[in-house]
């Protein structure tokens, strides 16, 4: 009697410990067949005579592979709540990339998110991996999101920027853009009325010496965030965030400052909006990126060389979306400038170091079920002068690269068109 009465006690218990709690399985699985071409044209601003190498003018690289995450990222997450009682929740989310293509990756890493949060009335405090604020807008006001070929060409350039100038890490090179490690976020209530809000502040981890000037170093260190309001057909949101690329105070033997020193910061503003008129969804954003740097080295004179430089991303895109039976045409053009800052000795003689990028996509998404799309995609790209910018470098259509041998002021080849496409599948689970 004794033992069927624990039994039923424990039963009991777990079944109302259930009743308050729930963890779900979910994914996406994506995959398509795809083809790149990356466009190189040979270029001469060395001021000299450069005879033509034995490519000729123009290079020109190809690929097809069966891509994944072309329409919508794969991955595979668990995310569960516990009601606490008194408008409390607890909640978990854990999710991680798949590479579905190829069957590697899975479930080693949840570099995708990987949060605790607790939330109630107050809105909601979320500690982990996280997207960060200014993500959002390149992601949510772009027809094709910041996937595939058609992605959004701000996001490809805020993404070959973070693996430029850093900070990175050891879990994406590209952190402090799309997502940030360390991070505690603040989540206003839905409750608003339509309004909606995050702040996020990423801690740099670092190591404080004491004694050691410029210690801790804050290379890492992201703080944003981002506002927003949402009612019926309109959606728009206003976002900023600052990383910190680099952050070093050089030191002699002696742990006496030499003068030597670097800052750093990656400072992104950016306006998205939507409105749907039901027969077509409207989208845009603008978006501001400065790379601020500044060096100190001696002089030689008994002073210190102070230069500081300030190169800007201009960046904006328009897009639309039209519902057809049960699939979805869409379209989308995004273009980056890039302003090189010459510093404070540019003269009107002086050769610009300016590049840009522009892209145009169509795509085609066809409902099979609530569940489950076929989508096609076609993307094309021009760069100009991208030689003066390595960001801009690296935005083509795929993972088929330009040959890119020159630099700013010389010669060589530079990224001219690159042109995609996706044939794909989706799944949701």
């Amino acid at each position: 009697m004794k033992t069927a009465f624990v039994a039923t006690a424990l039963l009991s218990s777990a079944a109302a410990a259930s009743a308050q709690s729930s963890v779900t399985l979910f994914g996406v699985l994506d995959a398509a067949i795809s083809h790149y071409t990356a466009r190189s044209e040979f270029y001469n601003d060395s001021g000299r005579i450069v005879p033509l190498p034995a490519n000729g003018n123009a290079v020109t690289r190809t690929q097809t592979v069966l891509s994944n995450s072309a329409n919508s990222n794969s991955r595979l997450g668990f995310r569960g709540t516990e009601d606490l009682g008194g408008g409390l929740a607890a909640s978990f989310w854990l999710e991680s990339p798949l590479a579905n293509d190829s069957g590697a990756g899975g479930l080693t890493s949840f570099s995708r998110r990987s949060t605790i949060s607790l939330s109630g009335g107050f809105g909601e405090v979320r500690l982990g991996r996280d997207f960060t604020p200014t993500f959002w807008n390149d992601s949510v006001f772009s027809p094709f999101s910041t996937i595939g070929v058609g992605a959004n060409v701000i996001s490809t350039v805020g993404t070959n920027l973070a693996i430029a100038r850093g900070p990175g890490s050891a879990v994406a090179a590209s952190d402090n853009y799309l997502r940030t490690s360390n991070s505690i976020g603040y989540f206003l209530p839905p409750t608003l009325g339509g309004f909606y809000g995050q702040l996020q502040y990423a801690l740099h981890e670092n190591v404080a010496q004491s004694g050691l000037p410029g210690s801790p170093t804050r290379k890492g260190q992201f703080a944003g965030g981002r506002f927003g309001y949402a009612s019926g057909p309109l959606d728009v949101a206003v976002a900023y965030g600052q990383s910190t690329a680099a952050d070093a105070t050089a030191v002699n033997a002696l742990g006496l400052p030499t003068g030597v020193g670097a800052n750093e910061k990656i400072k992104t503003f950016n306006l998205g909006a939507s409105y749907n008129f039901g027969v077509v969804k409207l989208f845009g954003e603008l978006s501001r990126v400065k790379d601020q740097s500044t060096t100190t080295a001696p002089s030689g004179l008994g002073t210190l060389l102070v230069v500081r430089d300030v190169d800007k991303y201009n960046g904006g895109l328009v897009g639309v979306t039209v519902p057809v039976g049960p699939g979805l045409i869409k379209a989308a053009y995004s273009r980056v400038k890039f302003d090189n800052d010459l510093g404070p000795l540019a003269t009107p003689f002086m050769p610009r170091r300016d590049a840009s990028v522009s892209k145009f996509a169509i795509g085609y998404e066809h409902n099979l079920s609530k569940r489950t799309a076929l989508y096609a995609t076609v993307a094309w790209i021009r760069a100009k002068d991208a030689q003066n910018n390595a960001a801009i470098i690296g935005a083509a259509t795929g993972t088929a690269p330009y040959l890119s041998t020159g630099a700013a002021g010389g010669s060589g080849y530079a990224p001219s068109r690159s042109t995609g496409y996706d044939f794909g599948i989706r799944h949701v689970f």
